[in-house]
C-alpha cells in the first residue's frame, strides 16, 4: 500500500523514499508539455565535474576559522589560568539572587518540547490552508509595520516613525501585486512540504545548523569576553601572563577581529546548511526524481553527499558571496554606532544615520536573496561564484520579481507562523508562573525575563523546523526557471497545475 498526494505521486510507507507515478490528478484534456531537454544535458548539469572552486578564498577563509579558533582558545587559556573563567560570571553560590535553577532549566526545555509540537501543528495547518494563510500573514505583515510606526509617532522618535511610515506605504502600494502571486507560492510550498515529509533529512540538517550556529555564538561570546579581561589595561590579569602589553587599542582590535570572523563564518554555515538542502533532497527530486531500486531517479543518499560537496569543493564559492554579505553588516554596524551617538547633531543627524542604516539594510536583504539564489545554482550545477552570481543575474533579469515576491510571501508566512509559535511558548511560561508555587520567582522579578526566553526558544525551533521549507521553494523556483522540461516530462500532471497558476513557467531562462 502507498499514499499518493494530489497530483498521482505515491510515496511507500517503509522507506521514505518517493516512488513516482503518472495518474491523472483531474479529469482535464491533457496538453503537449514543453519538448524536455537532451538527457546529457540534464545529467550534466546537475552532476557537474568535483573540483575546487574559488580556491583563494577557501584558503582565505580556513586561515580566518583557525585564526579565531587560535585567538579565542590563547584568551580563553589565559583568562582561567590566571583566575578562572567561574569568577567573571557572578558567585555559583548564592542562593536568594540566583536566576537559574533546576525547575528553570526544565521549564525551558518544555518551552522547547512546545514550541516543536506547535510548529508541527502550524505545519499541518499550512499544508492544508496555504493560500488562506499566505493571505492572512501578508496583511499581518501591513498591520504590524503601521501599528510600529504609529507607536514610535506617539513616542516622538520620529527618524524610525518616518522610516515605518515610508515602508508601510509601500507594502499598501504593492500589496494587490504580490496578492495575485500567492497561488505560486502556496502552491510551491504544498509541494516542499511533501517532499520534506518523506524527507526527514531537511530538519534534521536545519537543526543541526542550528545547534552548530549556537555553539559558534556561545564561543564568540566568551572569547569577546576573554579578550577584555585579558588586554584590557587596569584588569587583574593584564600582563601576567604571555600575552605581551595591555592597551585598548588592541582589545578593540582585536575584538573588531573575532567579530569580523564570526560574522562571515555564521554566513558560510548558515549558507552550507542551505547548499546542501538545495543540492540533495530538492535538487535530486527535481531533476531525477525519486531514487528506484534499480538505481535510477536522484541519489540514493542525496543529503550527505550535498553536504560533503558543500563543505569541500564548494566552500571557496561559498565563503566568497558569503564575505560580501559580511562587509555589508559591518559597514551596517558601523551606522548604527553613529546613529547611537547621533544625538549632539540633533534630530536631523539621527534621521541621516537612520535613514543610511536603512539603505544598507535594504542593499543587505537584496544582496542575501542574490546571494541565494547563486548559492542553489553552485548546489545544483558545482559552478563558482562568479559564474553562478552571472547565472543568477540573467534570473534575476527576467524573473526577479517573481523572484522577490515568491521568497517574501514564503518568508512572511513562515515568519508570522513562528511569531505564533513563540507567543504560545510564552503564554504557557506566564500560565505556569501565575498557577504553580515558584519560590524563587514569588515577587515576580524574573517574569519579564523568562517570558522572553520562552518565546525566543518556542521562535527559534518553529523557525529552524520551517527553514528547510524556505530553501525547497527557493529550489524548485530555479529549476523551473532554468530547466522547465525536466518536470513537464517527469510528472505532466505536477508540471500542468504549476503552468495553470504560473503560465511564464513554459518559458525556459537562457542562462
Amino acid at each position: 500500500m502507498s499514499d499518493k498526494d494530489q497530483w498521482g505521486q505515491s510515496y511507500p510507507p517503509n522507506n521514505q523514499q518517493y516512488h513516482l507515478q503518472q495518474p491523472q490528478y483531474a479529469p482535464q484534456q491533457p496538453q503537449q508539455p514543453p519538448p524536455p531537454p537532451p538527457i546529457d544535458e540534464k545529467g550534466s548539469r546537475f552532476k557537474p565535474k568535483l573540483r575546487l572552486r574559488d580556491p583563494i578564498f577557501f584558503v582565505l577563509f580556513l586561515c580566518t576559522f583557525f585564526a579565531f579558533i587560535g585567538l579565542s582558545g590563547y584568551a580563553l587559556h589565559e583568562w582561567t589560568q590566571a583566575s578562572g573563567i567561574s569568577s567573571g560570571l557572578g558567585n555559583t553560590n548564592a542562593t536568594n539572587n540566583a536566576t537559574f535553577t533546576k525547575e528553570t532549566g526544565y521549564l525551558l526545555v518544555v518551552d522547547a518540547g512546545i514550541g516543536l509540537v506547535f510548529a508541527v501543528i502550524y505545519l499541518l495547518l499550512l499544508r492544508i490552508f496555504t493560500k488562506i494563510i499566505l493571505e492572512i500573514t501578508l496583511v499581518l505583515s501591513i498591520l504590524t509595520t503601521w501599528a510600529l510606526a504609529i507607536y514610535q509617532f506617539t513616542q516622538h522618535y520620529w527618524s524610525g516613525a518616518i522610516v515605518l511610515l515610508i515602508i508601510g506605504i509601500l507594502q499598501v502600494v504593492f500589496y494587490f501585486g504580490m496578492r495575485r502571486r500567492i497561488p505560486l507560492a502556496s502552491l510551491l510550498l504544498k509541494i516542499v512540504i511533501d517532499i520534506a515529509k518523506h524527507y526527514p533529512s531537511v530538519y534534521v540538517v536545519s537543526f543541526i545548523g542550528l545547534i552548530v550556529q549556537t555553539a559558534w555564538s556561545v564561543f564568540y561570546a566568551f572569547g569577546v569576553a576573554a579578550i577584555y579581561v585579558v588586554w584590557t589595561p587596569g584588569s587583574e590579569i593584564c600582563g601576567s601572563g604571555t600575552g605581551g602589553s595591555c592597551s585598548s587599542g588592541k582589545v578593540a582590535g582585536l575584538v573588531f577581529f573575532l567579530t569580523f570572523a564570526y560574522l562571515w563564518v555564521s554566513q558560510v554555515f548558515g549558507n552550507i546548511v542551505l547548499v546542501t538542502l538545495a543540492g540533495g533532497p530538492y535538487g535530486g527530486w527535481y531533476y531525477f526524481g525519486p531514487y528506484q531500486q534499480d538505481g535510477s531517479g536522484m541519489p540514493k543518499h542525496p543529503t550527505p553527499s550535498a553536504f560533503v560537496r558543500a563543505s569541500t569543493t564548494s566552500l571557496g564559492s561559498i565563503a566568497f558571496g558569503s564575505l560580501i554579505v559580511t562587509f555589508l553588516e559591518i559597514i551596517k554596524m558601523i551606522f548604527r554606532a553613529l546613529q547611537n551617538n547621533a544625538d549632539a547633531a540633533g534630530e536631523i543627524g539621527k534621521i541621516l544615520a537612520c535613514c543610511a542604516v536603512c539603505v544598507i539594510s535594504v542593499i543587505e536583504w537584496l544582496v542575501k536573496i542574490f546571494n541565494k539564489y547563486a548559492y542553489i545554482s553552485i548546489a545544483l550545477y558545482g559552478k563558482s561564484y562568479i559564474k553562478s552570481a552571472k547565472s543568477t543575474w540573467h534570473l534575476f533579469k527576467d524573473r526577479g520579481i517573481d523572484a522577490l515576491v515568491n521568497d517574501s510571501l514564503v518568508s512572511i508566512g513562515l515568519t508570522y507562523g513562528s511569531y505564533f509559535v513563540g507567543v504560545l511558548c510564552g503564554l504557557f511560561t506566564y500560565i505556569y508562573l501565575k498557577t504553580a508555587s515558584v519560590e524563587w520567582n514569588s515577587d515576580g522579578q524574573f517574569t519579564a525575563p523568562l517570558l522572553l526566553y520562552a518565546f525566543l526558544i518556542g521562535f527559534t525551533c518553529s523557525m529552524t523546523l520551517l527553514s528547510g521549507l524556505d530553501a525547497g521553494v527557493s529550489t524548485l523556483f530555479v529549476g523551473m526557471a532554468e530547466d522547465p522540461g525536466v518536470l513537464a516530462q517527469r510528472a505532466p500532471p505536477l508540471f500542468e497545475e504549476i503552468r495553470r497558476v504560473y503560465p511564464h513557467v513554459v518559458q525556459g531562462v537562457n542562462v
